[in-house]
């Protein structure tokens, strides 16, 4: 079984991993959170934007203004599709960050189980020489009474 001391440092150095991973899982968490705001906050304009034009329209516009809407509609239409391009980009980063520090943890719970497994080893070798240690004294004590008479 490998060193102990030598796990421990790889238990650290997984630990330092995993925790990078993490901050880095957090950012991505956050960059995605942003993105998704930024496309609710697109689709809301539209609709509000849609709505005061619906309103404009009921009460009559000229063409100039309603082409300028069509216009300003689709350049929304355009923003709200390249940000959800931005949101589906985020939540890859997203899923790759996750799947990196799930790869840390489980790669430092390896260690872990390996150090567990070592010390469990050496109790149990204790326990047996500590046995044998026992059973010779035993032994000897045996040999060495006085036989009664």
């Amino acid at each position: 079984m490998a060193n102990t001391t030598a796990l421990h440092t790889l238990i650290e150095l997984a630990n330092k991993d995993a925790d990078e991973a993490a901050r880095l899982l957090g950012i991505a968490l956050r960059a995605g959170e942003d993105a998704m705001q930024k496309l609710d906050l697109l689709i809301q304009y539209r609709d509000d934007y849609a709505a005061r034009c619906q309103s404009n329209l009921a009460t009559g516009i000229s063409t100039t203004h309603f082409n300028n809407f069509q216009v300003f509609m689709q350049k929304l239409d355009h923003a709200i599709v390249g940000q959800q391009k931005v949101v589906s980009d985020a939540e890859q980063r997203v899923a790759l960050a996750r799947t990196a520090w799930q790869t840390c943890e489980q790669k430092k719970m390896s260690f872990v189980t390996l150090v567990s497994r070592a010390a469990k080893e050496t109790q149990r070798r204790d326990a047996w020489r500590e046995q044998k240690q026992n059973d010779e004294f035993a032994t000897r004590s045996a040999r060495h009474k006085p036989t009664p008479s």
